[in-house]
């Protein structure tokens, strides 16, 4: 456009001079002033890159996958170029889901759908992401500019709704099973949704969609005073849904809507929240790419650095019945998945035991077992140069001396101390 923009203020240039009757010259130069602004806010706006076709290990600086793809050749990733088949849902693009979504965006994920129904606004600037520049504006359409400048290589669908009532609903739903994005994936159309909400209404909502499309995602959250978190994994079926162990405000009977006060708002930090959305983004990459394992839970105490784990059943009570739908396809497809699983340890064959790492041992280094007993090897080094001797006994010697001493007997101990106390009092 800049391009086109000089061209145009060269031609009006030209015709300027080239003008019959002065008297339209100063309507003339005002034109040719407003196309010369234009331009000028056009050089000022930052300039774009183009889209990567292939991803390229080449390192070169302006190659923007140089070090995402030397996780392949270090042998962490096995084919780190299928992260552009992959899809995420992220709903709530709030303190955690705006960061989650750009380090997916910088990782080069293929799609990003967003979902949110909030504004931006100027008390959200205590956290990561977004700008001042871009208060007022829908956090969808503030996600949407910012995303797509640091990577236009992401495909990025953004829905400004709330998927708790009736029509958002319908239309989260419709959204994860689109599959225009790759039509021969198996089940919905995304690989994985990411919970990133603040609210156990829009958990629930969730929670109940992943499970009728038996679809894997992961819960995030930060607590109220913003000092902890935690992440989970949800495999319809196979672990807890959220409806399994709900809340114990949930579970009393007690409306969430009515704890919150008038005035008082959540405390928020943007270290917290970083925190969390690097945990939920790693989980990710580990689940979609391979690596590594895969945390099925993982909290977060950043008083005491603490990061407890655990694992969490389904609940064969679950109050939720596409749940407990799923949990039963889960128990009927037992025993097929374990037999794949025995014929895959089976074809991969016996462990090779691992020999030296190195033949040659060129300044003669040897490794000993802590756990072996000591004995005629294990004596201390300790030898000095000729002519030069210890003032005081070695370990070794010492160990010796005290184990070559004859035993003492205490009743010996005893009769001289009597003598001493007797020669003290007669004197």
């Amino acid at each position: 456009m800049e391009i086109e923009l000089n061209d145009l203020i060269t031609d009006l240039q030209s015709l300027n001079q080239s003008l019959p009757d002065p008297s339209f010259r100063d309507a003339f130069l005002k034109i040719q002033s407003h196309v010369e602004h234009i331009a000028d806010l056009v050089r000022s706006q930052p300039v774009r890159r183009t889209k990567v076709k292939d991803m390229s290990a080449e390192v070169v600086d302006n190659n923007p996958y140089s070090r995402l793809m030397a996780l392949q050749r270090m042998g962490i990733v096995e084919n780190y170029e299928r992260i552009r088949d992959f899809s995420i849902a992220i709903v709530g693009i709030g303190g955690v889901g705006s960061v989650a979504a750009e380090m997916l965006t910088r990782c080069g994920i293929g799609r990003l759908l967003l979902y949110d129904y909030d504004k931006v606004e100027l008390a959200n600037m205590n956290r990561l992401f977004f700008r001042p520049d871009q208060a007022g504006m829908t956090k969808t359409d503030a996600a949407l500019q910012t995303l797509s400048d640091i990577n236009p290589d992401v495909v990025l669908e953004s829905f400004t709704l709330n998927i708790t009532t009736v029509d958002g609903f319908e239309t989260f739903m419709s959204s994860l099973k689109n599959k225009s994005f790759r039509p021969d994936k198996q089940g919905s159309g995304v690989d994985l949704v990411l919970s990133c909400v603040d609210n156990y209404e829009a958990r629930m909502a969730v929670n109940q969609a992943c499970n009728e499309l038996s679809q894997t995602w992961m819960e995030s959250g930060v607590s109220e005073d913003a000092v902890s978190g935690h992440i989970q994994l949800l495999i319809p079926g196979e672990t807890a849904c959220f409806a399994c162990a709900p809340p114990l405000v949930v579970a009393s009977g007690i409306d969430e809507r009515t704890l919150k006060r008038e005035g008082v708002c959540a405390a928020s930090l943007p270290t917290t929240m970083g925190v969390i959305a690097g945990l939920l983004v790693q989980n990710t990459l580990k689940f979609l790419l391979g690596f590594g394992q895969v945390s099925p839970y993982l909290g977060y105490n950043s008083l005491k650095d603490f990061f407890p784990t655990m694992q969490m059943k389904p609940n064969p009570q679950c109050s939720n019945a596409a749940c407990l739908k799923r949990q039963g396809e889960y128990i009927l497809a037992k025993p097929t998945r374990d037999a794949a699983a025995k014929a895959k340890l089976e074809a991969e064959g016996p462990l090779i035991e691992e020999g030296p790492l190195h033949d040659d041992n060129e300044w003669n280094i040897s490794v000993v077992d802590d756990c072996e007993p000591d004995g005629a090897n294990t004596k201390s080094s300790d030898a000095l140069p000729e002519g030069l001797t210890h003032e005081l006994p070695t370990a070794d010697e010492f160990q010796n001396l005290v184990t070559r001493e004859a035993p003492r007997n205490d009743n010996d101990d005893l009769d001289e101390l009597r003598k001493q106390l007797e020669a003290i009092n007669s004197a």
